[in-house]
């Protein structure tokens, strides 16, 4: 039987144990309640910008080309935007995004090996994870932390995939991420970034395609400057928004994967409590009755 002293010790320790995963069980829940409104909130404004940008891609020419929505030829190298935690205690959160970037890699290993990743990480763990391996992290986004998440981040972001897309250092780009559904559902998303994907402009370009003289939207709108110059200002925007968007979503994920995770540690910590208060509980009895009976023999020899 256990020493009762070390059980005793254990007991406490859980105890403890339990009283900390319970407190920051707590503060996940309230961060996740805040964020999540934030992630929420942002949805409807990324498709109405969505939706102006296809509804401008539809109403100019088809022979006009957009760098950010041409689709390139050949692709050497993709880019991918990955989002991860600063911190641990959140379950399989990121475990299960660099999941879905392997799977990525896999494919391309079969379909395209000669072409290359490069990495543009926000969160630690990301970063230590890919750089450890001997990935290409072009980019390191240690500030602000993800807790304190502003719009200004992803705008860095965003220009910095934009510029390099542009330039040529990267021929497509990907947004590696979490998208919440519920605080109980969320899933790693791998999701195609730029160049901006046809489907998005296709309704709006069947639109255009239409026999009408001029499109629907041209007749809801007068446009000042013209459709294409409203549209290459647009786009930023927009794809800064889909970023600040992966990004929110992801925050909201890591809270609530942390919540259930430090819910999970307590429920543990309790049951282990309880079955070790169990052997204690049998232990001291145990020690009780040994001592009843060394005194009951103790007396019988005297006598």
């Amino acid at each position: 039987m256990a020493n009762i002293k070390e059980l005793r010790g254990r007991i406490t320790s859980i105890g403890n144990i339990s009283k900390i995963t319970k407190a920051m069980e707590m503060v996940a829940s309230m961060k996740l309640r805040k964020i999540q409104n934030r992630a929420l909130a942002i949805r409807p404004y990324t498709e109405e910008l969505r939706g102006l940008l296809g509804h401008l891609a539809g109403s100019i020419s088809s022979e006009t080309e957009i760098p950010l929505f041409t689709q390139r030829a050949e692709k050497k190298t993709t880019g991918i935007f990955v989002v991860s935690s600063d911190r641990g205690l959140c379950g399989a959160y990121n475990a299960n995004v660099m999941a879905k970037v392997h799977e990525f890699e896999r494919e391309l290993a079969d379909s395209d090996p000669q072409r290359k990743l490069k990495f543009y990480v926000y969160g630690k763990k990301g970063y230590t994870y890919l750089a450890r391996r001997g990935y290409d992290v072009e980019r390191f986004y240690a500030e602000p932390p993800l807790d304190a998440l502003e719009f200004s981040a992803a705008r860095i972001v965003g220009k910095d995939l934009v510029d390099d897309f542009s330039a040529g250092k990267i021929d497509d780009v990907r947004i590696a991420f979490t998208a919440f559904e519920t605080v109980a559902r969320f899933a790693p998303q791998l999701d195609a970034f730029l160049p901006v994907s046809e489907e998005l402009v296709s309704d709006a370009i069947k639109e255009r395609d239409l026999d009408e003289a001029e499109s629907k939207f041209k007749h809801g709108y007068l446009l000042e400057p013209d459709a294409e110059t409203l549209l290459n200002r647009l786009v930023g925007r927009y794809l800064e928004t889909v970023v600040f968007d992966a990004m929110l979503e992801s925050l909201a994920s890591e809270m609530a994967s942390r919540r259930m995770a430090m819910k999970g540690a307590t429920d543990a910590a309790d049951r282990m409590g309880k079955d070790l208060k169990k052997t204690y509980n049998r232990a001291r009895q145990e020690s009780i009755t040994k001592e009843l009976l060394d005194i009951v023999g103790g007396a019988n020899a005297v006598s």
